[in-house]
């Protein structure tokens, strides 16, 4: 695996996330019969070089949206009432009907080795992160535009899929 460097990041994330958009909307309105297959293998890759505690952006830059289930399960494991927990820890986004963290970095990251303290009770939207390989990629593709400037895994799966999928030119 490879550690991440965020500022060599950020920086080709200025040079290619207009390019990379651009191209993912491409496979929005024509997405490839082979499309899933070609994901599954590069998911495969990208992973195998991908050391996320080196990186920890997500935590730092993002906020996951917290589930019913998820502030009943993370309350308990913290030995708190789910209000309690609502109160101290998150904020509610009225136009979006979501609970998410009241500051970033995320509260439960240890900055110093970018480990989350509630890794095991951790709410969906985490543990599902970077959503790379869901059942219709079609679906999520909205979400790799987002997520391309925050994670190195997402912009290495968009990167190799430029190079793996093509559209005729017109």
């Amino acid at each position: 695996m490879i550690a991440i460097n965020l500022r060599s990041f950020k920086q080709k994330v200025r040079y290619n996330a207009k390019a990379f958009k651009s191209f993912l909307t491409k496979v929005e309105k024509n997405p490839p019969k082979n499309l899933h297959s070609v994901v599954d293998a590069i998911d495969k890759k990208v992973w195998a070089e991908t050391d996320c505690l080196s990186c920890g952006n997500c935590c730092k830059k993002m906020t996951p949206t917290f589930t019913v289930k998820d502030i009943k399960r993370i309350s308990e494991h913290l030995d708190m009432t789910p209000k309690g927990f609502k109160e101290k820890y998150l904020v509610y986004i009225k136009k979006d009907k979501d609970w998410q963290n009241v500051k970033q970095p995320c509260q439960f990251l240890n900055l110093k080795d970018n480990k989350c303290s509630i890794y095991a009770v951790r709410p969906a939207d985490c543990a599902e992160f970077p959503h790379l390989t869901k059942k219709k990629m079609t679906d999520y593709l909205h979400v790799h535009k987002q997520n391309i400037s925050f994670c190195p895994a997402t912009y290495n799966m968009v990167e190799r899929m430029k190079e793996e999928i093509s559209f005729a030119k017109k």
